[in-house]
């Protein structure tokens, strides 16, 4: 932009090679309004060469008002004459990317040209790699929306057995999607299954892996098989398929909510407890079998117990136990063991929201490292 006709014919003489190459692509204004007009028809211009003296509207104004379109990309270089290093300071303060002097020394204008291409390119791939980012936040927040969908949210989940068990769950995943999963399944009449896993590693992978599990172990226990059964015709999908090393640890059981008896697989998961209506504590053996998805063909082996009227099943993730707080220390299973007995008596929902609430109180504020989930279900009659 300058008003000055013969710069024209000078700078496509000087560039007439990038130009040919398709390098370069030039356009000529020779005031301030039509400037304006010839970067409404080319939006995609990128470098501005702009005299400061122009008539109709000057260098200074056209700076504000290209200014105004909020464009990092766009790279303004100011021309003047040397007395008038007043206004150069004024546009350097006010945005412009560098300034020439007249006469024009093209040698060195290419040299800020060159500098402004490098700036531009920068700029250009980070605003395309945010755009990239914001793409991606979205796909995950949508992803998490689609994994809580996968598990229960409706409390109690079965309306014709509130009166005959209280199941409630919760999880909380330590990034936007989690690794950990719980699921409540009606196997019949007098049968639901219960399952509490926590798949290796964290993000996406896991999540995925998470989807995978889920829906075999959902698959194999609506065929009403023992609880060993399911975990074997799931661990040999898992196993034979490897996903890149990945297994997951998990708590199954198939509980008879008439007679409280329950038989139950631990693939080397966290022991649960047993919270009795007395008060007393009981920890559930520590696994003897293996996690899934480790090894094909695995004879798992099954357990079994009986709740008694008013007794809860406490189940976990180790996102509980190993909560850290801002001292990292571990939330632990002591610190578990001596709240869970001073809430006996009380809902399912009511046991889980003390314990999350004594874990985050733990925590006091500091990042979340593992995926929080709880499941608990209580023998009412």
């Amino acid at each position: 932009m300058d008003d000055e006709l013969d710069l024209e014919l000078l700078l496509t003489q000087y560039f007439r090679r990038k130009i040919r190459k398709g390098e370069y692509e030039f356009y000529f204004a020779h005031n301030g309004i039509e400037a304006l007009q010839k970067m409404l028809e080319h939006p995609d211009i990128d470098i501005v060469l702009s005299d400061i003296n122009m008539p109709e509207m000057d260098g200074l104004t056209l700076l504000k008002k290209l200014n105004d379109r909020h464009n990092p990309a766009l790279k303004v270089i100011m021309v003047s004459a040397y007395g008038e290093m007043s206004n150069i300071r004024t546009a350097m303060n006010n945005g412009a990317f560098d300034f020439a002097m007249k006469p024009i020394d093209l040698d060195d204008l290419q040299v800020t040209i060159d500098k402004a291409i490098s700036e531009i390119t920068f700029i250009k791939q980070t605003q395309k790699e945010h755009g990239q980012l914001v793409d991606i936040k979205s796909d995950l927040a949508l992803a998490a929306e689609i994994q809580l969908a996968i598990l229960p949210q409706d409390f109690p989940p079965f309306d014709d057995l509130k009166d005959t068990v209280d199941v409630y769950a919760s999880m909380k995943p330590a990034k936007d999607v989690g690794g950990d999963f719980y699921d409540i399944t009606r196997i019949d009449d007098d049968h639901i299954g219960l399952t509490m896993a926590d798949v290796s590693g964290k993000g996406v992978p896991a999540a995925m892996f998470m989807a995978v599990s889920h829906t075999l172990l959902r698959l194999a226990g609506k065929k009403k098989l023992k609880p060993e059964e399911v975990i074997i015709e799931s661990n040999n999908v898992l196993a034979a398929e490897s996903f890149d090393n990945m297994f997951v640890t998990l708590f199954y059981a198939i509980m008879n909510v008439r007679t409280g008896e329950m038989q139950y697989v631990n693939a080397g998961h966290n022991p649960p407890y047993i919270l009795h209506k007395d008060g007393t504590l009981e920890t559930l053996p520590t696994s003897k079998n293996i996690c899934l998805g480790v090894l094909e063909d695995y004879t798992y082996t099954s357990d079994s117990l009986t709740l008694q009227k008013g007794d809860c099943l406490v189940t976990f993730t180790d996102g509980v136990t190993e909560a850290c707080s801002t001292s990292n220390e571990l939330y632990g299973e002591s610190r578990l063991e001596a709240l869970l007995p001073t809430l006996a008596g009380q809902s399912a929902r009511s046991i889980l929201d003390n314990v999350i609430n004594a874990v985050h109180a733990h925590a006091e504020g500091a990042e979340q490292s593992d995926d929080i989930t709880m499941l608990v279900a209580k023998r009412l009659g």
